[in-house]
């Protein structure tokens, strides 16, 4: 079978995700709409590599990818990409890297640097084999923690997966969040009403914790309106937002793709803390993607707590570096 590598453009890589039973676009953080908006702002001093093998007039898959100094690495980073990957059509993973790793070579590329990799990811499951049979140096190791949870069908049934003290404590801050007031939770999605909405989000964000505050630089600022707005115009940004008497207390920024909710960032007024708002804000959401059927609730990466108290499994995510020979 002939193969050919074609460079792509962001745009030419949106419409290759309309065709039908074809590539597998089940990594969010490589989405056309992320990459291109992660790559207006952060990228710059790397080489563009994002292209797409193709049979004929078929994609077999796309490498959204960067090149610096002979290295190679996704479009993203480990602060606002919680995992990457390729996208490939099922079944085509060997075909895929086989012409992958030539074209690097050939291009001078001598590693291969690929972080932030779900134990699913394709690069585990299929690349780390094909490259050991070529001979080349691989070494992968564990980088960090993200946490999910499945969700079941009704809420009851979700409060049973909690351990017994966690499920007291959210029906206790449940009830007494409802006795402080007029209590509304309201989800937004229209793109205007989401960049009206982020000024408020970005406040909470930087005052809700010291550590948010210092990372949100403004550089980091600009990416997540830029996202915000990006997301929103393609139908995937979520802003969930918990009032208090009509005054917003807390708000989570999430991501609705393919029945799963995201739960990217999040953030409260420091003046309600003793109503517990910013894990409220949270269960609240939860609850509201049971009622409308997804199926399951990504906490993304980091270790918190919280992840854990809400029914968060552990799902590690390592690093794997690729020496070319």
């Amino acid at each position: 079978m002939s193969y050919s590598v074609t460079q792509e453009s962001f745009d030419s890589l949106a419409s290759c995700g309309v065709e039908p039973n074809r590539l597998s676009w089940d990594c969010f953080f490589v989405l056309p709409v992320w990459v291109k908006v992660w790559w207006q702002n952060f990228g710059g001093e790397e080489e563009l590599y994002l292209v797409a093998v193709r049979q004929a007039d078929k994609i077999t898959g796309i490498a959204p990818l960067m090149i610096k100094d002979g290295t190679a690495s996704f479009l993203g980073s480990t602060d606002v990409s919680d995992c990457l990957d390729f996208v490939i059509t099922p079944g085509l993973e060997r075909d895929f890297f086989t012409v992958l790793l030539d074209d690097l070579k050939q291009k001078g590329v001598s590693n291969l640097d690929l972080k932030s990799l779900r134990p699913d990811s394709t690069v585990l499951n299929h690349l780390v084999n094909i490259a050991r049979e070529r001979g080349y140096e691989v070494f992968s190791q564990p980088e960090d923690f993200s946490l999910e949870v499945v969700l079941p069908s009704t809420w009851e049934e979700y409060l049973a997966i909690l351990t017994t003290k966690q499920r007291h404590e959210v029906r206790r801050k449940l009830r007494r969040l409802l006795e402080a007031g007029k209590i509304d939770y309201r989800i937004i999605e229209d793109r205007e009403a989401v960049n009206k909405a982020m000024d408020t989000f970005l406040k909470m964000f930087s005052e809700s914790r010291s550590d948010k505050a210092a990372f949100l630089t403004g550089q980091r600022e600009v990416f997540f309106r830029a996202l915000a707005n990006s997301l929103a115009e393609a139908g995937l940004l979520r802003l969930g937002i918990l009032e208090v008497d009509s005054v917003p207390a807390a708000m989570v920024m999430c991501f609705d793709y393919n029945d799963c909710i995201y739960l990217y960032n999040s953030g409260y007024d420091g003046q309600y803390d003793p109503l517990s708002v910013g894990l409220l804000s949270k269960v609240l959401y939860i609850k509201e993607s049971i009622q409308k059927g997804k199926k399951k609730f990504d906490f993304l990466r980091g270790n918190e707590t919280y992840k854990h108290h809400l029914g968060g499994r552990e799902i590690p995510l390592h690093s794997c570096r690729i020496t070319i020979k």
